[in-house]
């Protein structure tokens, strides 16, 4: 799958993600639909970082996945903007 970042080259998750980090990608586009706010979503982030997959413990976080995490990020605040459906 081809995530596209504004201003860098798309996120290729196959190549650019490892299994982990794909599974936490899978998280927060689904958070991204739910949360109240970019706060909220980072907390998640985190706590699911922390965790691991399938608690298997702490993963780190690539410069892909940040990059990704920051592209739903912006998408959460136009979301939230007045006039966007909230």
């Amino acid at each position: 799958m081809l995530i596209p970042i504004d201003n860098n080259p798309d996120i290729d998750t196959d190549r650019d993600l490892s299994s982990a980090e794909r599974h936490i990608v899978q998280k927060l586009f689904g958070w991204k639909t739910m949360v109240h706010s970019v706060a909220e979503f980072r907390q998640k982030k985190e706590s699911a970082l922390v965790m691991g997959w399938n608690n298997s413990g702490p993963i780190r976080e690539s410069r892909a996945l940040a990059l990704v995490a920051k592209q739903l990020e912006k998408e959460i605040v136009h979301r939230l903007s007045p006039g966007n459906g909230k």
